[in-house]
């Protein structure tokens, strides 16, 4: 059985209700949740937004390839209402590398496994840059090491902290 580490976020509709109900079907249908962070406010990345993202890291004890992960967490987010299609006019009307959503739930890590295809990589390629994502990451996982890396997430998020600083 694999250990993956998942952040659900967004940033429109009622996304407190959202994340609930996606921590509901992640544990359906991808694993069992073993522990999940409390959710964290934070202003949009990578574009600019008046509605600010919630964020909750998710750990799940899974039977499933990364792939059937990844699968099975873009069914959600469809079922929730995210709209790549809508995302990607959006995007390329105002520029932005990222557009408002209802839910996105990306993969963090997978056990300590490096995946690298056309359709996955994980880790997390900028997980380091984000702090979003790795303050409650840390929450639940702060001792887990990047296999490529080898630095913690604690060890990550004081270390983006101090650029920021």
């Amino acid at each position: 059985m694999a250990r993956v580490f998942l952040l659900a976020g967004g940033n429109t509709g009622d996304v407190k209700r959202t994340l609930q109900t996606a921590q509901q079907r992640i544990n359906a249908r991808v694993g069992a949740v073993m522990r999940c962070s409390h959710r964290y406010e934070s202003e949009a990345w990578g574009f600019s937004s008046e509605a600010r993202f919630w964020n909750q890291a998710l750990e799940v004890a899974t039977d499933l390839t990364p792939e059937e992960v990844l699968d099975a967490c873009q069914a959600i987010e469809q079922e929730l209402g995210r709209n790549r299609a809508a995302e990607q006019v959006e995007k390329a009307a105002t520029g932005a590398l990222y557009a408002s959503r209802p839910i996105d739930i990306d993969i963090l890590f997978y056990d300590d496994e490096v995946i690298s295809t056309e359709r996955l990589a994980v880790p997390h390629p900028r997980l380091a840059e984000r702090a979003f994502a790795l303050v409650p990451l840390a929450e639940i996982a702060r001792a887990k090491r990047h296999p490529a890396t080898g630095r913690s997430v604690g060890e990550m998020l004081e270390e983006l902290k101090a650029v920021e600083n």
